[in-house]
């Protein structure tokens, strides 16, 4: 039985919701297609969040590149926590908040990672 760490349980976590996330702006419903526009968004901008949450979620999958996919979620996530509160949309933040909260730790975990160890 292999072992897995919480730590790669929080990144695969993490990976999940940025799956979902990207999904659901790929092939955003009416509602979110909605909601890029009235934040004045291009019409097509939805795409690129999805695009850019597919690539955190890959990019957290793997331990090599963990520490990327981190800094990429952290990023997007506060742009999209700048977005709702600039229109102050508060509510639509706290998502945002913790997912950029998560990357972090995960991120620092992958960055202490690739430290030398103290002999």
């Amino acid at each position: 039985m292999s072992k897995i760490s919480w730590h790669q349980v929080s990144a695969l976590a993490l990976a999940a919701f940025f799956i979902v996330g990207s999904l659901s702006n790929i092939f955003a419903p009416g509602s979110i297609y909605e909601e890029y526009l009235r934040w004045g968004y291009p019409h097509w901008f939805h795409f690129v969040t999805g695009s850019l949450e597919l690539t955190t979620a890959v990019l957290l999958a793997r331990a090599r590149t963990r520490l990327w996919g981190s800094a990429l979620g952290c990023a997007v996530m506060l742009a999209a926590l700048a977005t709702v509160t600039l229109h102050g949309e508060y509510g639509h933040g706290v998502a945002p908040l913790v997912a950029a909260t998560l990357s972090i730790i995960v991120g620092w975990f992958a960055w202490r990672k690739r430290l030398p160890s103290p002999a």
